[in-house]
């Protein structure tokens, strides 16, 4: 390896990894402050926490990788254009193809590398994450009492309007549904000024003392009609004690793995047996609601509902030789039969079409395994030539325009791969819509930087652009 090629790729790869640990490091912030409600307050050791964190690094990784491509590449290339390293070079003979062609190596395994990490790693990050927020969300918590929402611990339903102590444990304006096992529906309700938790949060049973408030219970009659007219009970308090069971919320296994069938966790093998067992599935959906919608109004199965005493052969106008009585019944039917049917067809369309959406977001995660890897080619072959054509080092000017390009990129992906969930266009055209659109802004990018033009031809400039839109003065002519 000559002089210049280790020279630029280590520039390249010190530049990248700076670039792509930064990232990692915002984007898991951000991951945390996502779930941050999921998280608070739920007594959690440093090790599950660590164990979240480093769950969350593989999931962020499709976003920071092709980012921190594009931005090393801007940032290498705009200081050496700056300094005027490729003055120096072109002056030897060395053209921006030659200089890239080292670098070219290193991201088509880059390109590789991720694939094969999309395909095992990521949603292997997914699975965990997904489980252990699961899990998290399960775990009675050590200020399992939040302010302003109801909480469920064991059989109640409890809302507070503040909390105050050092562990939370003096409530105000609580109110709780208690549940009844017997009963179905919240028929028990609990109100009080003060409340305080006297037992330890971490036992299987939490004591709740509450003081100066009301206790209401609707009475049950097995007759319905008592039920609408009885009055309820209602009894007031100084001081009610109530003991609440929450057993079962500490024998929650932390590492348990019970949802594994998200597409986000699949390979591609599991990938292509979801969707060749969805489509089978929504094959025979289509024909079996074929069929019986065939069923439903074949005239063999109307005439033997319709009793045709009244009625003469072969009827010119089968409703007017019925009577009155069974005119108004026919029509009746008819109504209510068209009623039922369109209700069932809306239901219908919509399960069809959470099917259709299923089987289009596993062919979508499919796509976007290999997507993530020509991606980060593709912007490195954008990266550099605007680097170099636009000269500017530092973290000002690059920074700016690889956030412009990276970001209308992400966004068209996410509104094309939500279009194609929908059923806008095919599931292969939504994952690649971004990619297709960006192709050719690299190869004429590296086009204009390998033959020393700017990004537009050389008659263009803004200055004349907004020339045109200057107000010309007036000749002396047109004043007379």
């Amino acid at each position: 390896m000559k002089i210049l090629d280790r020279y630029i790729l280590k520039q390249y790869i010190k530049t990248f990894l700076s670039v792509f640990i930064v990232l990692m490091f915002i984007l898991i912030l951000q991951a945390i402050w996502l779930y941050i409600k999921e998280l608070a307050g739920k007594d959690l050791d440093v090790v599950t926490i660590v164990k979240f964190l480093y769950y969350s690094t593989p999931v962020a990784v499709p976003i920071a990788l092709p980012l921190s491509v594009l931005l090393a590449a801007i940032l290498v290339f705009g200081n050496m254009a700056e300094n005027y390293e490729f003055a120096a070079m072109k002056s030897n003979g060395i053209s921006l193809q030659r200089a890239m062609r080292s670098l070219t190596i290193v991201i088509l395994g880059i390109g590789i590398t991720s694939f094969l990490f999309a395909n095992s790693v990521i949603p292997w990050g997914h699975l965990k994450q997904r489980n252990l927020r699961g899990n998290i969300a399960k775990i009675k918590p050590a200020m399992a009492i939040s302010k302003g929402t109801f909480n469920q611990l064991g059989d109640i339903n409890i809302k507070v309007a503040d909390k105050s102590g050092e562990n939370g444990e003096f409530l105000t304006d609580v109110i709780i549904h208690k549940k009844n096992s017997m009963k179905s529906g919240n028929r028990t309700v609990i109100k009080s000024k003060r409340g305080e938790l006297k037992s330890s949060l971490k036992s299987n049973v939490i004591q709740l003392v509450l003081e100066d408030g009301n206790y209401y219970e609707d009475l049950y009659f097995r007759q319905l009609s008592k039920n609408k007219t009885s009055p309820f009970v209602r009894s007031s308090f100084d001081s009610y004690t109530l003991n609440i069971d929450v057993s079962k919320l500490n024998k929650v296994d932390i590492n348990d793995e019970t949802v594994t069938d998200n597409h986000r966790m699949l390979k591609i093998n599991e990938l292509y047996n979801r969707i060749d067992t969805f489509s089978l599935a929504l094959t025979n959906n289509y024909k079996i609601y074929r069929t019986n919608q065939h069923n439903t109004w074949s005239p063999n199965i109307i005439n033997r509902r319709v009793k045709l005493d009244t009625v003469k052969e072969n009827p010119e106008d089968l409703l007017a030789s019925l009577e009155i009585f069974n005119q108004r019944r026919a029509i009746d039917a008819a109504m209510s039969k068209i009623r039922s049917q369109k209700s069932a067809v809306k239901n219908r369309e919509s399960q069809l079409k959470g099917e259709e959406s299923r089987l289009a977001k596993h062919e979508i995660e499919i796509h976007k395994k290999y997507v993530l890897g020509i991606a980060c080619i593709i912007l490195f072959f954008i990266g550099a030539p605007l680097g170099a054509i636009i000269k500017k080092g530092g973290m000002g000017l690059p920074l700016v325009v690889a956030t412009i390009f990276f970001l209308t990129y992400h966004f068209i992906g996410i509104f094309a791969e939500k279009a194609a969930t929908e059923g806008a266009f095919p599931a292969w055209l939504g994952a690649w819509l971004s990619t297709f659109i960006i192709f050719p802004i690299g190869i004429y990018l590296t086009y204009r930087a390998t033959t020393d033009q700017g990004i537009f031809s050389n008659e263009f400039s803004f200055a004349k652009l907004f020339s045109k839109f200057k107000k010309r003065p007036k000749s002396p002519s047109t004043i007379a």
